[in-house]
């Protein structure tokens, strides 16, 4: 049903979101920024600057937009699954592939690129407006360059144009569909090696390899990420990065190899209770709807 997937997916992209856009923040700020000195450096400034609120800049934009975000790769994903298989063993009740599943979840990711790229690009600005701008930025300060996520993306097709709101792109591609396909394939194979007796997994299955499936799939995105990060906060102040290679010369000039694992520890400590609370909800809603 696709009515049940797209409700499924706001639900549980929203529950996923609220528990983890606090870490998100920390995280986008280590990799975007060389102010700080780790990850309780970054936490105790963003608190001591901006309160509690500091640490949920830029969620509103994506929550009301992870409907179609994660509708799409769920329901992109099941349905290239189910096609494969289909075309594969002329039964779609045979077990699925591991290649199948690692192929349709490449696709969902590349399905979902181009809603979400602009979504995240405001998610990634609104982050970092307070470093940008040296101000406190606190609700309602006047020196803040965006007034929220609407003004955000009006001021970018303004200044930047239609490809601003796609800076960064490439390199969200390349960290999103290879990405997407560990991601539904360490659930999957995670689900069956834990449920070797059972026809269904348990919740605690589903949690347990929701979280791991996150982690394994952040952990390679991870280099991609940051390289992300810093060409969507292009073009903020000038132009920095001539596109993605240059972005990755410059930055390993700059900070050396070791660049491409900013934000890992974070984005790890923040995957695991993202995606256990997303697939868990998901499939229980699932069962719900149906």
């Amino acid at each position: 049903m696709p009515v049940a997937e797209f409700i499924a997916g706001w639900i549980s992209g929203a529950l996923g979101l609220v528990v983890g856009h606090p870490v998100d923040t920390v995280k986008v700020r280590l990799q975007t920024q060389s102010r700080y000195r780790g990850i309780l450096d970054c936490v105790f400034q963003t608190y001591k600057n901006e309160t509690i609120f500091g640490f949920f800049k830029g969620m509103s934009f994506p929550v009301g937009s992870v409907a179609i975000s994660n509708s799409l790769a769920f329901g992109s994903y099941t349905n290239a699954l189910l096609y494969l298989s289909e075309k594969e063993f002329k039964d779609w009740k045979d077990p699925p592939l591991n290649f199948h599943i690692f192929v349709a979840g490449c696709f969902s990711g590349m399905v979902q690129l181009s809603f979400s790229a602009p979504v995240d690009l405001v998610k990634v600005r609104l982050q970092n407006q307070t470093e940008s701008f040296g101000s406190l930025a606190r609700p309602g300060n006047l020196q803040a360059r965006y007034q929220g996520p609407v003004h955000c993306a009006v001021c970018i097709l303004r200044e930047e144009g239609i490809c601003g709101l796609y800076r960064g792109f490439l390199a969200l591609a390349l960290r999103d569909i290879p990405s997407m396909g560990l991601y539904f394939l360490t659930y999957e194979v995670l689900c069956k090696w834990m449920t070797k007796t059972c026809d269904e997994p348990s919740a605690w299955t589903m949690l347990l390899a929701g979280g791991c499936a996150g982690t394994v799939g952040w952990a390679f995105a991870n280099p991609m990420d940051v390289i992300k990060s810093r060409l969507q906060m292009d073009g903020m102040h000038g132009v920095q990065y001539l596109g993605m290679l240059d972005c990755i010369r410059k930055s390993i000039r700059q900070e050396g190899v070791k660049v491409f694992l900013k934000g890992l520890t974070i984005n790890s400590l923040r995957a695991f209770p993202v995606n256990a609370v997303t697939f868990l909800s998901y499939e229980m809603l699932l069962k719900v709807f149906r």
